[in-house]
């Protein structure tokens, strides 16, 4: 009797293979996810030319430059603490606007005289531009920014020396852009409410919660520490504040910011960018 040919066997294919084949299929859509989340950044150093243009055309044209400064805070609080906390509290902001764009953050500005030194100049790490040239550099990336289609340009300055400086460039620009061609309308806004929030309500809501002004302080207290620790804890050096010597006048600093927490930050956070999206939308709808 003869038996029926036996079909071919079929090697099966170790799970490892069948998974390595998985994620080889998988991996092309690894970077097009990346790219894709880029293009929805609001912040316009992470986009491309391109990606801006299409932006702008289809609305977004209200641009934030948030302003910061390199200046000395203590030993305790790094030089870059108004870069940082200008550059992520924008981006908090547009985000919440939903249609605005952030573009790169201003770092040097006027920080009083160089020779003799004056101020926060008398410290090490502290960087300062003469006024005139910081309003340049300010009126100069607002025109950039409106050649390019941006209509309301709205500055936001991180620190208290400067706010005089904005308010001089956007009145300078509307003065000029007044009187540009039909199409070219744009307006220049410094949003000082960003800033006075955390002279005011701030300031009352930590003293609401048993903080002294003496502690709070002028400059590198525990208002501007725990700012920092809402916003990148890795700028404060929280290990050598808690067991090291307390600074003073002295050492550049008006205040004492042992007490400082996070959670204290993030009151003053949701302080400067809920105050900034109200005074912006209110900007927004008056030029409508």
């Amino acid at each position: 009797m003869s038996l029926a040919p036996r079909a071919p066997s079929v090697p099966s294919k170790p799970f490892g293979s069948l998974l390595a084949l998985t994620l080889f299929c998988l991996m092309p859509a690894a970077p097009a996810l990346a790219a894709a989340s880029a293009s929805n950044s609001v912040m316009l150093e992470e986009l491309t030319s391109t990606e801006l243009r299409s932006r702008i055309e289809h609305g977004a044209t209200t641009v934030l430059i948030p302003i910061g400064g390199v200046e000395q805070s203590g030993p305790y609080i790094a030089l870059g603490k108004h870069n940082v906390r200008a550059g992520i509290l924008a981006r908090q902001i547009a985000q919440t606007l939903g249609n605005a764009i952030v573009a790169p953050v201003v770092s040097y500005v006027p920080e009083g005289s160089i020779s003799p030194p004056a101020g926060h100049m008398r410290y090490a790490g502290t960087i300062s531009i003469p006024p005139a040239a910081f309003e340049a550099v300010l009126e100069g990336t607002a025109a950039s920014l409106r050649q390019h289609g941006f209509r309301d340009i709205i500055f936001l300055g991180d620190h208290g020396g400067y706010q005089k400086n904005e308010q001089n460039v956007a009145n300078k620009l509307n003065r000029t852009w007044g009187k540009g061609p039909a199409g070219k309308e744009a307006r220049a806004y410094a949003l000082l409410d960003y800033y006075d929030i955390t002279q005011s309500a701030y300031i009352a809501e930590l003293q609401k919660r048993g903080y002294s002004s003496a502690e709070i302080g002028l400059h590198a207290g525990l208002a501007d520490a725990a700012l920092m620790l809402a916003t990148d804890p890795s700028l404060v050096r929280s290990e050598a504040m808690a067991h090291g010597a307390k600074p003073g006048v002295a050492d550049g600093v008006r205040g004492d910011a042992t007490r400082a927490t996070k959670e204290l930050g993030q009151i003053g956070i949701k302080l400067q960018v809920d105050t900034s999206v109200a005074a912006i939308k209110k900007l927004l709808q008056r030029n409508q």
